[in-house]
């Protein structure tokens, strides 16, 4: 089987992956949804979900740095990465090892083809069209119930000290957008640092979100940014709703609605 990836690199397979090494936590929750948990020999230390994965199967080290040597004692089949999470040296470095697919997620529809992609990689498509089908599904009620909702001008926080935000060319701000939250960072690029105390950043802002990951924002965060944004309500989020692609999206659009309706009373 002949395969191009989501960054046009063409993948050749002879047989059916069996060792699969995931490199990027959303994808293995899809893994295991997809019913692969059994082959997957290698995660990292950030793959929560489930949450027994990490009990189960190596753990091959980070995101941004892995432990080589011990990825090819695991001889794995294939090695899954994501453009974002994993640097182009890990890519590199495991493509001398086996078959490496590279995902690049900017909405739901390059979710959808990932999923499919990994449908047909590890002969799951029945499942694989399960789990698209209803993530079309949930949007496409979602796109009704959010249709006659106010914009809400937003800042959505990703890191403190220094403070850094989701801008543009993002999933997390293709997120924003169909929540109908007007990302107020839109002219800058990917995560930038920002000043809180700079009137631009903060004048008429409606809405402050503080992520749950990377970093994990608390209450005492909303307290601390209140006097940043004295006419903004601030909320916590979870982060893995607004940044986690693959079958986390069936549960996402659940979340923002009942986000959405919290935020109704109170922010208009």
């Amino acid at each position: 089987m002949e395969l191009v990836d989501q960054i046009n690199r063409t993948i050749y397979f002879k047989d059916t992956p069996k060792r699969i090494i995931s490199l990027v936590p959303s994808q293995t929750e899809l893994l295991c949804d997809l019913g692969l948990e059994p082959f997957l020999v290698g995660v990292t230390k950030f793959c929560v979900h489930p949450h027994h994965i990490k009990t189960n199967v190596a753990v091959v080290g980070g995101t941004k740095q892995i432990q080589i040597e011990k990825i090819k004692a695991l001889k794995p089949d294939i090695i899954l990465c994501n453009k974002e999470e994993n640097t182009k040296a890990i890519v590199e470095a495991c493509q001398l090892i086996c078959n490496v697919h590279v995902s690049d997620i900017f909405n739901v529809e390059d979710s959808v083809a990932l999923i499919q992609q990994y449908g047909s990689i590890f002969n799951k498509k029945e499942e694989a069209l399960s789990i698209s089908n209803k993530i079309e599904r949930e949007m496409e009620s979602f796109n009704v119930f959010i249709q006659n909702k106010p914009v809400l001008k937003t800042v959505y926080f990703i890191w403190k000290n220094p403070w850094m935000v989701a801008a543009n060319n993002t999933f997390i701000a293709y997120l924003l957008k169909i929540n109908h939250f007007e990302n107020v960072f839109a002219s800058k690029i990917r995560y930038p640092e920002i000043d809180i105390l700079d009137p631009a950043s903060n004048e008429n802002v409606d809405l402050v979100l503080l992520s749950s990951e990377p970093f994990p924002f608390k209450e005492t965060h909303k307290k601390e940014l209140q006097e940043n944004y004295p006419n903004a309500k601030i909320v916590l989020v979870d982060g893995e709703m607004f940044s986690w692609y693959g079958s986390r999206l069936t549960k996402a659009f659940t979340y923002f609605k009942s986000l959405r309706l919290s935020l109704q009373n109170t922010v208009l």
